[in-house]
């Protein structure tokens, strides 16, 4: 009788046997899945993050460039908010994803954009026959933002 009670009990006690295996199993088969999810969602939006930043960044050079070129006194503001804004892109910290304000100091960045002569009355003359002589600063031009939809500089 004691033989037949152990069979009954591993009959019973297979159920959990099983559930505990197959727990362990889907939780190390989701852990690894995780960290390959997760490393392609992060790299995926750090691109983002980082095209946005660099449309910035391409902007405050080209405008502080062409400012500096044909600059009055008027412009000094503009030439202040485009130093503050490359200040800025450069102090931000590309490589360390586990910055605690990363997010803050991308909404500063945007804000100080915003504030730059690119969405200014600002008007370019272009050289006959340049690529750009159709371009001046009330052409919109979409600057991606992080979120993926785009922004536009007027």
């Amino acid at each position: 009788m004691a033989g037949s009670q152990d069979m009954f009990d591993a009959i019973v006690m297979a159920d959990e046997r099983f559930h505990g295996e197959g727990y362990q199993e889907g939780y190390e088969e989701g852990s690894s899945l995780g960290i390959i999810e997760g490393r392609q969602y992060g790299a995926l939006h750090g691109a983002k993050i980082g095209s946005e930043i660099g449309c910035y960044q391409g902007f405050a050079f080209a405008w502080k460039y062409l400012l500096h070129s044909c600059a009055t006194k008027k412009d000094s503001k503009k030439m202040k908010v485009l130093e503050s804004l490359i200040g800025m892109i450069q102090k931000f910290p590309y490589d360390d994803p586990a910055y605690d304000k990363l997010h803050e100091d991308l909404d500063k960045i945007r804000g100080k954009f915003k504030q730059a002569p690119v969405r200014s009355e600002a008007q370019v003359s272009w050289p006959a026959g340049s690529a750009l002589q159709g371009f001046s600063g009330h052409t919109r031009v979409p600057c991606y933002a992080a979120r993926g939809r785009p922004r536009f500089s007027t």
